[in-house]
């Protein structure tokens, strides 16, 4: 069987070839090449704009499964570049669902907690997104696309993902976070910000499971069992590895200027994933125990 999995130099995509590779030929697509080259795993070059060239490798791998990760995801750059998000995170999942639909296979599309606007909190599949900025309007768009092209398709919903990376450095917020509090250096995090963090070998254990044989379509929250803020995450951290948390400061990230507006509490209920799924959602000591082995 084999798996396309889109960003593949990506943080959620490291985690997904890793555990994937030894029951799938696993290709990847990236804009960019990979320090190390795993076993199992056939690395493609490509910019997923690029249409004609992203059908002809359809052709060439014909792949019985894809897991899109593929995106822009800085908020304020998205809302600072519009016309480049919309391009990225819509009109390129489009052109990737157009060609699953042709192949009759299954997509699996990595979303986001913030469609939410965040008046709620522990959210469910059912409710009704509400975006606050730009890069979250792109994730709707593309939720609804994905999700109209085929019965058989699949929206993960992530949370915020925490963890090291498994291959390259990829975007995690820990691995910056641990440099600086080794370096003594000041660092803030959103008081205002609630999220039911989710970590990245849980994640890719999920993600892995759900392009399996399974019959599952539809939308689903990966979402661990603890529901906290940033600020508070972060001095949890910090306290795991041993590090003081005096440079550790709280802050609204909603007053801060020149940013996009963030969701105060994305929270998400993850009964769902518990129920259909056999990887277990994790609490947030859990997940960092986890990834820091």
């Amino acid at each position: 069987m084999k798996l396309l999995i889109t960003g593949s130099s990506g943080f959620v995509a490291g985690s997904v070839i890793t555990q994937a590779r030894a029951e799938w030929v696993v290709h990847g697509i990236s804009r960019s090449g990979l320090p190390v080259n795993p076993e199992n795993v056939n690395y493609h070059l490509l910019d997923l704009l690029d249409s004609k060239k992203l059908a002809r490798l359809f052709i060439k791998i014909k792949p019985d499964v894809v897991i899109h990760t593929a995106a822009i995801a800085d908020i304020d750059f998205c809302q600072r570049n519009k016309s480049i998000a919309e391009a990225v995170n819509v009109n390129a999942t489009k052109e990737v669902a157009s060609l699953c639909k042709e192949a009759d296979i299954k997509m699996i599309h990595c979303s986001t907690d913030t469609v939410f606007d965040g008046n709620k909190g522990y959210y469910v599949e059912d409710d009704l997104p509400n975006p606050v900025n730009f890069y979250a309007e792109t994730k709707v768009k593309s939720e609804q696309i994905v999700l109209a092209a085929s019965a058989k398709n699949i929206v993960a919903r992530l949370a915020l993902v925490v963890g090291l990376p498994v291959i390259g450095k990829g975007n995690s917020f820990l691995y910056d976070l641990i440099e600086k509090l080794k370096n003594r250096e000041p660092v803030k995090f959103a008081q205002n910000e609630i999220r039911t963090p989710i970590d990245v070998i849980t994640l890719g254990a999920a993600l892995t499971e759900l392009a399996g044989k399974n019959d599952f379509a539809g939308i689903i929250h990966l979402a661990g069992n603890t529901r906290i803020d940033r600020f508070s995450m972060a001095k949890q951290i910090a306290m795991t590895l041993n590090f003081s948390t005096e440079h550790i400061s709280g802050t609204d990230s909603n007053s801060m200027p020149d940013r996009a507006p963030r969701p105060n509490d994305a929270s998400m209920d993850n009964s769902k994933a518990k129920r259909i799924l056999k990887t277990p959602m994790r609490s947030l000591a859990e997940g960092l125990a986890l990834t820091l082995k």
